[in-house]
């Protein structure tokens, strides 16, 4: 059983391991995104966004700052409706709005995860794979090990491309305004500027990756012994991956709470200009937070967060596996072929 997950690495390539990965996360936001639409358009019927606020769109596979219009906007957070529950809205955004309407926060989800995705998966995988060569196959510490590291490595590397997504998503900037913006930014601030909110999201995205990779190996390994399985199945990999995904969710919710709070005031002090006058600063949000609510405050909204995060975490893993296992019988039998 040890040897289960090297055969799936050593028989395939990196480009297979990336376009295994580019296949789950499309598979992944196509059916994850509509959760969110739902929760947003609910959101605005209880509590209507005014203009010059955000909110953070989150369908369990990546994060994005959203802009909140004008009354008469067409955007789809902002269409009326008198939802009386999750079923329910479901129910009339289709008929009324068409069923395309569930997928409206699609592509700025497709534009950020598949590089992300690419990136992480593949670098998972290759880590495990050096690590194994140096601290032994059956080592429990190459999950937390490799998972942490690919996790920071592509945190950091994506941090400058989702501020610039953010500038550009303000207000309409030519791509050499934008590189103006970059550049007075830089100039004023120093490079670190492009990495402002990179401290809050490792501190949620690092954690979770090692305790996610950790559960996922230990159970996909409990799970193929029990059913006497050589190789990971799609069902096997589906539980899980909605298992340690929903572990995962649950110790780091305080975490992403306080990087929620945080992307939103950065946000508006840096993009929209608004004064800030409270310290944005990650134990500063902290403490502000168990102040305001108490300690149940840093636990908020985790029904939401495994709604979308353990289908997403489901989803994405086992249509990487599938994918892995699909290029490694297909090199299988090139390799037989006289």
């Amino acid at each position: 059983m040890a040897e289960m997950g090297d055969r799936n690495v050593n028989k395939i390539t990196t480009i297979q391991q990336a376009i295994a990965s580019c296949f789950g996360a499309i598979i992944t936001s196509f059916f994850v995104a509509p959760l969110d639409v739902v929760k947003i358009r609910l959101q605005a019927q209880s509590n209507p966004f005014s203009k010059g606020k955000c909110f953070v769109y989150s369908n369990g596979l990546m994060d994005h700052i959203c802009i909140c219009e004008n009354g008469d906007s067409k955007a789809w957070y902002k269409k009326p409706g008198h939802f009386k529950g999750t079923l329910d809205a479901f129910v009339k955004i289709v008929q009324i709005e068409g069923i395309k309407s569930l997928w409206s926060g699609l592509a700025p989800t497709l534009i950020m995860a598949l590089p992300t995705t690419v990136v992480y998966f593949t670098c998972y995988d290759q880590l495990s794979e050096a690590l194994k060569s140096r601290l032994g196959r059956d080592d429990d510490h190459i999950p937390v090990l490799a998972g942490s590291l690919s996790r920071l490595g592509c945190v950091t590397l994506v941090s400058p491309l989702e501020l610039l997504r953010t500038r550009m998503q303000s207000r309409p900037l030519s791509y050499q305004q934008l590189h103006l913006c970059v550049r007075s930014e830089v100039a004023r601030h120093g490079w670190l500027a492009l990495w402002r909110g990179w401290s809050s999201t490792v501190l949620r995205d690092v954690p979770f990756s090692a305790i996610y990779w950790y559960n996922y190996e230990r159970f996909k390994k409990m799970m193929c012994k029990k059913v006497g399985a050589h190789e990971s199945t799609f069902f096997i990999a589906f539980t899980s991956g909605a298992a340690s995904g929903s572990i995962a969710a649950i110790i780091t919710l305080p975490f992403d709470v306080v990087k929620t709070h945080r992307q939103t005031e950065l946000w508006e002090s840096e993009t929209l200009k608004i004064p800030q006058r409270r310290s944005t600063s990650v134990w500063a949000v902290l403490r502000r937070i168990v102040a305001e609510n108490g300690v149940a405050g840093l636990f908020a909204g985790l029904v939401p967060r495994l709604v979308k995060v353990a289908p997403a975490c489901a989803i994405m893993i086992s249509t990487y596996e599938y994918g892995k296992t699909f290029f490694r019988h297909l090199n299988e039998r090139k390799n037989q072929q006289p």
